[in-house]
């Protein structure tokens, strides 16, 4: 555990306390709770980002670095030779890994070992790939010049193609953002507008003598009870079965889904959507709660 993570987990559960110990019988509790979360999770999702960033520094730099391999190469060096004067050039985040593949070719590590390590270091999938594919071209007697070069070419647009669909999908990100909100705004106008109104309605009809239909029941608000474990769960079983539970719950799978769908449009795979998700099962959750507690 990085030391950022374990002072998040620690803020977050003195916030815990304090949220339990002054708000659990007002109507920001579960807003509070939400910002608990939030701020718990938070040093790891920035984590993730700042990995995220890193790897892809790495998938672009490296190109770079095979470009300037291929040039030695061709300029008369060896392959091991070409690998200690690439090694001397600044490639930003793939520079460290450069610098230890040289090492290991100084201390005489076979090339293929070297090559093999190195990638799987950088823990890039691409460079994985790439690396793969020279050793075995290599080991068939293939031209490790040319096969660079195609290497190249292939990360090149590989890379290229990413960013189009990445910026042609910016537009449809941006679009179910858009939606998303107008989908909470809606859950809001019902369940602090329409919903009272109709309760209100439901019960003055029933004073001249007009059938209930039970809609009204639904709208009691659940409070979170701590007096006891049996009572807490008793009372957690309720808020979920309640109408503003309902509509929580409701609002976080839309927000499951829609993070997935956009994950799939930007990235090509619907698991990259899960920071989309988490993102707007926080948004709904928090605004939720906390038009409920206003409520």
């Amino acid at each position: 555990m990085k030391k950022n993570y374990i002072i998040g987990i620690v803020f977050a559960l003195t916030l815990f306390f304090i949220d339990i110990l002054f708000f659990r019988t007002t109507p920001w509790f579960i807003p509070l709770l939400i910002i608990v979360v939030t701020v718990g999770w938070l040093p790891f999702w920035v984590g993730f980002l700042v990995k995220l960033a890193h790897q892809r520094e790495i998938e672009s730099k490296f190109p770079e670095f095979v470009r300037n391999l291929v040039g030695s190469i061709r300029s008369g060096m060896p392959a091991p030779k070409a690998i200690l004067h690439v090694s001397t050039i600044d490639y930003g985040a793939l520079t460290p890994y450069v610098v230890k593949l040289a090492h290991q070719i100084e201390w005489a590590i076979p090339i293929h070992k070297s090559l093999t390590v190195f990638a799987n270091e950088t823990k890039n999938a691409v460079i994985k790939r790439a690396i793969a594919s020279v050793i075995e071209a290599e080991m068939s007697g293939g031209n490790i010049e040319d096969v660079l070069e195609a290497i190249t070419s292939s990360v090149v647009e590989i890379r290229r193609i990413k960013q189009k669909r990445r910026a042609a999908a910016n537009t449809q990100i941006i679009q179910s953002y858009v939606i998303f909100m107008v989908f909470l705004v809606v859950m809001i106008v019902i369940q602090n507008l329409l919903i009272p109104y109709m309760s209100n309605l439901e019960q003055a009809q029933s004073t001249v003598g007009i059938m209930k239909t039970g809609f009204s029941g639904m709208t009691k608000t659940v409070h979170i009870a701590f007096s006891s474990f049996p009572a807490f769960v008793t009372s957690v079983r309720d808020w979920f079965v309640s109408l503003h539970g309902v509509l929580i719950m409701l609002a976080s799978l839309q927000g499951l889904f829609a993070g997935l769908v956009i994950g799939k449009l930007a990235e090509g795979a619907a698991m990259q959507g899960i920071k989309h998700s988490l993102i707007l099962i926080t948004i709904a959750v928090f605004i939720l709660s906390l038009a409920q507690g206003l409520l």
